[in-house]
């Protein structure tokens, strides 16, 4: 019987051993899938501080975007690294200063491709991490070698920088070419129309804004004048590609379907969606159904559409069974801008909405408008509800997903503050230098200095403060979030510590070249 007791309990042990070692695999993979979250990066195009329910905008709903902000940490001191798009683009996917690059400034639609391909990107290091990764939206980071033939292959572009698919504008709405993108494709190309672009000189016969306004559905304001597409003239020459070319009103639902289609298609492993949107860059063009929703005119009804886009997204998420494993991180490429080249009614119809909140200046302006934008992150199930006065970065989005996906990767100036970003700590920056048109400030503790700089002090086309003075600019934007005290003659000791950090950010910075950044 002994025998029989101990050939029982050693059948029981190994079974209980095989459903120990079955269950703990199970956890393991479990604790493995939840190690490496989907992640979601949803970056706006001109979406200024003030211009969402969360942070105090009350003459516009954007019910989707407050559910992000309210159920995940809405950050109130959420930098992008530039006032304008490009630069701005450029830091968050590489975690580089823009002002390291001198090419990182607004870009027309023909530029070269910005980023060397052996440069450190976060779509490259998830990649290497085991994601799937995708871009939808927009780009403008250049494309091609500088000579691009727009009928041929396109590269290189997003593909060579770590992404596994994209479909996207080469630039902006407002810039040729105006056709879609697909990897490294024009979308429904027709051969016997090819298309041809310049930025230096019209093609002949080809009319434009400004010679032929009566072809015109919207009207350009400034800057924007030339080649016409959809009855809207634009920046840049183009010629050809009829097929091809895109109808602004249905942008926002193609780019929509197919950031949709990216997670339901690479729902059974760890996925990285850039969901790059449009709006409210300019020129805006909401979809029909949107028209007149907010009484702001366009751009609100372009904003209206974006936080639908938004709420369509994360019922995507919810149904694939996906939504409590993802991260999402929601931001702006740079603040907010009314009038910004065509007469849309988005000055006439403003009203009392204020599209940069309390703070000054806007898109092109150092001042805080500027670079803080709405920024939030959201996790079901993971990210407790809290509302965080820690200094984030668009920056560090790179060393900090890195360290999410289990790659210890430092970017030159990223930094992996990841457990400010899941609310795990309110320990944010202390040092960010902030940029708009190659003119770079400080921001220090609670502290913003802008150095002197020659220019007008008002970009008079678009009514914003660039920050341009004679003097140096100290604000304690804690206790005078609207800059409207110049500390700079009162706390000189303060200002001598600002510059002097400044000063070493600046000369150490400019030691590392750019070109020396792989991943290895």
């Amino acid at each position: 019987m002994m025998i029989n007791k101990t050939k029982q309990f050693t059948i029981l042990g190994v079974v209980l051993a095989t459903l120990i070692a079955t269950t703990g695999w199970q956890f393991a993979a479990k604790e493995n899938k939840a190690s490496k979250p989907n992640i979601v990066l949803i970056n706006l195009d001109d979406l200024g501080y003030g211009d969402v329910g969360a942070y105090g905008a009350t003459a516009l709903q954007t019910p989707n975007m407050d559910r992000i902000a309210n159920g995940g940490i809405r950050f109130t001191n959420g930098y992008a690294t530039s006032s304008t798009c490009t630069p701005s683009r450029f830091a968050l996917v590489t975690g580089v200063y823009p002002w390291r690059n001198k090419d990182a400034k607004i870009l027309p639609g023909d530029a070269p491709l910005l980023i060397d391909t052996a440069q450190m990107t976060i779509p490259k290091i998830l990649k290497k991490a085991g994601y799937a990764t995708g871009i939808v939206g927009k780009w403008h980071l250049g494309l091609g070698n500088g000579n691009t033939d727009w009928n041929q292959e396109i590269k290189p572009g997003p593909n060579q920088l770590g992404f596994d698919y994209s479909y996207i504008l080469a630039a902006t709405q407002d810039r040729v070419p105006t056709v879609y993108i697909e990897n490294t494709r024009v979308v429904g190309l027709d051969a016997n129309d090819p298309i041809q672009v310049s930025y230096k000189e019209n093609f002949p016969g080809e009319p434009t804004g400004k010679d032929n306004p009566d072809l015109l559905k919207m009207k350009w304001h400034h800057g924007h004048d030339q080649s016409i597409t959809n009855g809207i003239s634009r920046i840049g020459y183009m010629k050809g590609g009829a097929k091809a070319k895109w109808n602004d009103e249905e942008m926002a639902d193609l780019f929509l379907t197919k950031a949709q289609q990216f997670i339901t298609e690479h729902k059974s492993k760890p996925f990285f969606l850039y969901y790059a949107m449009q709006q409210p860059h300019v020129p805006r063009t909401p979809n029909p159904r949107f028209k007149g929703v907010t009484g702001l005119g366009p751009r609100g009804d372009a904003i209206a559409e974006a936080d639908w886009c938004l709420g369509e997204l994360l019922k995507t998420l919810e149904k694939e069974g996906v939504l409590e494993n993802t991260l999402i991180i929601f931001t702006s490429d740079n603040g907010p801008v009314v009038n910004d080249g065509y007469h849309d009614e988005a000055v006439e119809k403003l009203g009392n909405h204020k599209p940069a909140g309390p703070l000054r200046g806007g898109k092109y302006s150092l001042f805080e408008a500027g670079v803080r934008v709405p920024f939030m992150t959201y996790w079901k199930g993971t990210i407790k509800p809290a509302v965080s006065d820690a200094v984030v970065c668009q920056l560090d989005l790179l060393s900090s997903l890195a360290h999410l996906a289990g790659e210890e990767v430092k970017g030159l100036d990223s930094q992996n503050y990841l457990d400010v970003f899941l609310g795990k700590s309110k320990k944010g920056r202390n040092e960010l230098i902030i940029e708009a048109s190659s003119r770079t400030a400080l921001r220090q503790g609670d502290f913003v200095m802008i150095p002197p700089y020659d220019g007008p002090a008002v970009n008079k086309q678009v009514n914003i403060e660039l920050g341009n003075a004679k003097e140096y600019q100290l604000y304690n934007v804690k206790k005078d979030i609207g800059q409207q005290n110049n500390l700079a003659k009162s706390q000189p000791e303060k200002l001598k510590q600002l510059i002097t950090a400044y000063g070493q950010l600046q000369e150490g910075n400019s030691k590392i070249k750019v070109e020396n950044l792989k991943l290895e």
